[in-house]
């Protein structure tokens, strides 16, 4: 870990994790290899970031807790700057895109694909054969129970359990999750 790019703090600023390098230009025109990982939670933002990075030397690895449970490596799909954070489970034919937060806890079941810049916060259970797009949000311990599909840039509340298909652009919230109107 050399340190970290941030627009919004001033080079040279220590935390306990590292220093601040620069921003997206001088990442932009960093001239040494670098694997670089993005751990925002809010897939509007993380999707933008990651538009703004142009330099082609930069890597995205799919960062794995050792603890990952995976039913059938052989069977399955990973994109790249995936983040899986502790005590994940995948079962088997699942396919995932780039640059999607599995926040700990998640369990993803059989014949899931899964789009690119979601946020699985901690908890969240997707069912079998469920198909989901793309900058979506999954609030704590919510569920999407199985064969339904999540469009793209949903919010699903904390705890909420989507029992159809979802619209494009909206928020979910309850039990059985209803589009809530705003």
């Amino acid at each position: 870990m050399i340190g970290f790019f941030d627009d919004g703090i001033p080079v040279e600023t220590k935390n306990e994790y590292g220093i601040v390098l620069g921003g997206i230009d001088v990442l932009n025109n960093y001239s040494k290899e670098l694997s670089l990982a993005i751990a925002i939670g809010k897939p509007s933002i993380l999707s933008l970031l990651i538009s703004k990075i142009k330099n082609p030397i930069i890597d995205f690895p799919n960062l794995i807790a050792p603890d990952l449970r995976c039913l059938d490596e052989n069977n399955m799909s990973i994109g790249k700057g995936n983040i899986f954070f502790s005590k994940c489970s995948i079962s088997c034919n699942v396919h995932i895109g780039d640059f999607n937060i599995f926040n700990g806890s998640i369990a993803l079941g059989h014949d899931v694909i899964i789009g690119s810049f979601n946020s699985f916060m901690p908890g969240t259970r997707i069912s079998g054969e469920v198909i989901i797009g793309d900058r979506n949000l999954f609030g704590v311990y919510s569920i999407v129970l199985q064969q339904n599909n999540i469009g793209n840039n949903t919010t699903v509340a904390s705890g909420s359990v989507i029992i159809r298909d979802t619209k494009d652009n909206s928020t979910y919230i309850g039990n059985p999750a209803i589009k809530l109107k705003y």
